[in-house]
């Protein structure tokens, strides 16, 4: 199953996907939300689907985040070996954790605003995991039962906020609009090796990250597991699991980073693609 969310920003009613056709479920879902994934709304889902008669939507709508607003988003940073490299880090002996703000979260399309005072917005495609059964303390052999399904995700970063201004990475990570989830939500039944798919991310047309999950560091049943050991994830949370070589940090022979009209273009296999505008900071 496909998940979708679409309509005006603050107003978005859940959805379907059926034979690339998007359909309004709003009848039978409000929201997809803990609640939601919390309480077998997903299996309740399917079943009632079969016999609704669902209105049709135009696919010219927008669509918004995947997902309703989440308690937590928990990124897992530099769990690829050549993202590690190209940012001369060390390879992690254990997942490296922090926190996005779900401020940050808009719809797949929605456009990039450069926060005030930005220097260094950079990129990251990356697969997003989102939890369908609070998680524990869960082992890597249960952990897969603890999904809800994947989603794509554009981890936009200000290097300057994040490296240069002191802390924790979270200041960097989490300014408005640097968190586009969707287009939708595939459960998992719809990914045929969530650990062979490849993710790629275009800047104004050219391919600057092409790579697979076949090469993180850390699996997405051991980041599930090893993240419930340190706080309860909660049904809808949404993991980050990183990104490949190619942000904007490991430009060679310089880095580079975005500027207003820039157009930004990622997508992962099974999980759709995303397209963001790059526009300045203006205030409101």
């Amino acid at each position: 199953m496909k998940l979708i969310r679409f309509g005006e920003p603050g107003a978005e009613k859940p959805g379907v996907i059926i034979n690339e056709n998007y359909f309004d479920v709003s009848a039978l879902v409000s929201d997809y939300n803990e609640e939601f994934f919390g309480g077998d709304g997903l299996e309740k889902l399917k079943r009632d689907i079969n016999s609704a008669d669902l209105p049709q939507v135009d696919q010219g709508v927008r669509l918004g985040p995947a997902l309703a607003r989440p308690s937590k988003i928990v990124c897992v940073g530099l769990n690829y070996k050549d993202h590690a490299a190209e940012t001369n880090a060390a390879i992690p002996t254990e997942p490296i954790l922090f926190f996005k703000a779900t401020s940050a979260i808009v719809g797949p399309n929605d456009d990039l605003v450069i926060p005030k005072n930005s220097k260094k917005t950079d990129w990251e495609v990356e697969l997003a995991i989102v939890i369908g059964k609070k998680a524990s303390y869960v082992s890597e052999e249960d952990a897969l039962n603890h999904i809800a399904g994947y989603a794509l995700h554009n981890d936009y970063s200000e290097r300057e906020f994040q490296i240069e201004r002191n802390g924790q990475w979270v200041k960097g990570k989490s300014c408005d609009t640097f968190a586009p989830i969707g287009p939708f939500i595939a459960t998992p039944d719809e990914i045929e090796d969530v650990h062979n798919l490849r993710l790629w991310l275009t800047v104004n047309g050219k391919t600057l990250q092409d790579g697979n999950t076949s090469n993180f560091i850390f699996n997405v049943p051991f980041m599930v597991s090893y993240i419930s050991q340190f706080m309860t994830l909660l049904p809808g949370d949404v993991i980050s699991t990183g990104t490949p070589a190619g942000v904007g940090l490991g430009q060679k022979p310089e880095p580079w980073y975005l500027k207003a009209g820039d157009v930004v273009e990622l997508g992962i296999d099974s999980l759709g693609t995303s397209k963001q505008t790059a526009k300045a900071y203006n205030g409101e």
